[in-house]
């Protein structure tokens, strides 16, 4: 595969739940659209993955709200999404960045690019985009705007600009 997609973190709590936003939901049906372009064995999707004593963790200090706790409905994917991914590869991250990640899309010998989405673009979306390049300087990463959103619309924009600053192109804004 010359493209392959990742999905960021489209999970409950982010979108209607503990964390949600309007602009997440908002980009719910983009998400499917776009996940609908590649086949399952090109995507793979992350789940952003907390304990129980997740307030009791530097993250969970930092951000006292508990969300995306492993084995609730929060955690999940949400259902019309998962849907479109359960035949795809799914990786639990215990943070921001998937580290692991990058380990195996290096597999795909003949990738060319990696396309980023999901959420929220100023923390996971952010986070991941930067470790794949790390990983992978020579791949093309882009991330397209209108399947993100940030925790405000302005963090979201700062963090695209971000992107752009580290070489990662961005569509769709």
């Amino acid at each position: 595969m010359k493209k392959v997609l990742v999905v960021i973190d489209m999970q409950n709590d982010f979108i209607d739940g503990a964390l949600g936003t309007k602009e997440a939901l908002a980009i719910v049906e983009n998400v499917k659209s776009k996940i609908k372009n590649y086949p399952p064995e090109a995507v793979y999707a992350t789940m952003d993955t907390h304990g129980k004593d997740y307030l009791s963790t530097q993250e969970g200090r930092m951000l006292p709200v508990e969300h995306c706790i492993e084995g609730t409905d929060g955690w999940n994917i949400r259902p019309d999404i998962y849907e479109l991914l359960k035949d795809s590869t799914i990786c639990a991250k215990p943070t921001f960045g998937c580290w692991y990640l990058p380990d195996i899309l290096r597999q795909n010998k003949d990738l060319e690019e990696v396309e980023i989405i999901g959420l929220c673009t100023d923390i996971c979306v952010v986070s991941n985009a930067l470790l794949i390049k790390a990983a992978m300087p020579e791949v093309k990463i882009s991330v397209d705007a209108s399947c993100c959103a940030g925790v405000t619309p302005e963090k979201h924009l700062a963090a695209l600009e971000t992107m752009r600053s580290c070489q990662i192109s961005v569509t769709g804004a």
